[in-house]
């Protein structure tokens, strides 16, 4: 199993891909900027793109999709609540096998309705921006929800093995990666407990 993280674009992006060396079958996650750079993976490698899949529909993370979709073949895999074209549709619990590899969908909405975390049980987690390195995705964009944000922090990522690797969709961090145990430590936003001190640190207090 191969597992790149390409920064890419001007706005500290992460596209990811995924791959199974044994099947050469691969999986490209959020393509926006630097199409070419994932293309030229791919054919280097001899990996078949047999998914794009998008942590959330926010245009940074799926400008890309179309492209990806049109040059490789690839299918578009999307939560079900996201409002743009794709080709196939997950929900929470959902699983995405790309070769051997299986990504557990984890629905963590809060920066937007259809945000989702794709957990690799025993080894990663890619958290889109829901979770960062230090910090967390903004509640305060259309679709946001901080209500929503608390109980994927808190009841969902929060409860992931603390094992494992936190591959977020910016580098916005002082590392690129980081684990659920060490986020949970020193996240400042994982500091605040409690639903009230949580809407309240984020600005959305009473």
């Amino acid at each position: 199993m191969k597992i790149l993280q390409i920064p890419v674009g001007q706005m500290a992006n992460f596209t990811y891909i995924v791959a199974d060396e044994e099947t050469d079958e691969a999986a490209v996650i959020d393509p926006s900027w630097d199409l070419e750079e994932i293309f030229d993976v791919l054919k280097k490698n001899g990996w078949k793109a047999k998914y794009v899949i998008n942590t959330h529909s926010h245009f940074d993370h799926v400008l890309g999709n179309e492209q990806v979709a049109k040059v490789t073949g690839a299918k578009i895999v999307q939560h079900e609540a996201s409002q743009l074209e794709n080709h196939i549709t997950v929900k929470d619990g959902d699983v995405i096998t790309v070769g051997s590899i299986k990504l557990r969908v984890v629905h963590t909405p809060g920066h937007s309705k259809d945000s989702m975390c794709l957990v690799l049980d025993g080894q990663l987690v890619f958290t889109g921006d829901t979770l960062f390195v230090g910090n967390c995705g903004r509640v305060d964009l259309p679709g946001s929800d901080p209500k929503e944000m608390y109980k994927s922090l808190f009841e969902k990522v929060g409860r992931l093995d603390e094992k494992l690797v936190v591959y977020p969709g910016h580098d916005y961090g002082s590392t690129a990666t980081s684990t659920i145990g060490h986020e949970k430590k020193f996240n400042y936003v994982l500091q605040h407990k409690t639903e009230r001190e949580f809407l309240e640190f984020m600005g959305h207090g009473d």
